[in-house]
């Protein structure tokens, strides 16, 4: 299991300017976007209430909190919020129990980052408990560290996570590339001072100053993030 923030030094970016890569796990990594609206709309109708599919683009990609909170509120459902957190994760445990697919570049792009020594944190506004069942299936020695939704006062969309990701990695946050699915991760990142790399799932993400945005990871290596850190100095 990675440690959220580990005791560091602060690192020197030699022959690059890139110091550590920050990246997104649901719907960037893991293929599981679509197992959390599944669950979503199970777990409503067994309340009884059905779920507009529109409402989708509004919870991808923020934390459960919010996209909970929203729910509840939508639908009129009579459950705490504190009660609804607990069987959506649970339900997500059990989808991910049957399998979870990794986003295609994925498992290539963990395993160059790693074999060139790259520090590498995951970042995610997922719970803890959901994270350490991903890593399991990512791999945990693919990521210095790890920073959960739940482990921060504040999560995506403000730049909490990533700057506590940045400090865990004693990089600059204006040396890391972050990789993110969402325009809430991106905000987030953005937010942090990062430069991004935008693989849109579920809603479409704009191009902007200091954001490249890609259709797969199957468009981004090392050399492209290199390249793409060279460009912003």
């Amino acid at each position: 299991m990675t440690s959220t923030v580990p005791a560091l030094g602060t690192r020197t970016a030699e022959g690059s300017a890139l110091q550590a890569v920050l990246l997104d796990m649901d719907g960037t990594l893991v293929d599981s976007e679509g197992f959390w609206w599944d669950v979503e709309v199970e777990v409503f109708a067994s309340l009884g209430h059905t779920l507009d599919d529109t409402w989708r683009h509004v919870v991808v990609g923020g934390p459960m909190t919010r996209s909970a909170g929203f729910l509840i509120e939508a639908t009129g459902a009579d459950i705490s919020l504190a009660e609804l957190t607990v069987l959506l994760n649970e339900g997500f445990e059990s989808r991910i129990d049957g399998g979870l697919p990794l986003m295609p570049g994925a498992a290539r792009l963990l395993a160059e980052l790693h074999a060139h020594e790259i520090p590498t944190a995951l970042v995610s506004a997922s719970h803890r408990r959901i994270i350490d069942r991903v890593l399991a299936v990512l791999g945990p020695h693919h990521f210095t560290l790890s920073v959960a939704g739940d482990e921060v006062s504040r999560t995506k969309p403000f730049p909490d996570p990533y700057l506590l990701a940045a400090a865990g990695l004693g990089a600059d946050p204006a040396r890391c590339a972050v990789i993110e699915d969402t325009a809430t991760g991106v905000a987030a990142a953005e937010a942090a001072g990062c430069r991004v790399v935008a693989v849109p799932s579920v809603a479409p993400i704009g191009p902007a100053l200091g954001r490249t945005v890609v259709s797969s990871l199957e468009e981004v290596d090392l050399a492209f993030l290199r390249g793409m850190m060279t460009e912003a100095r």
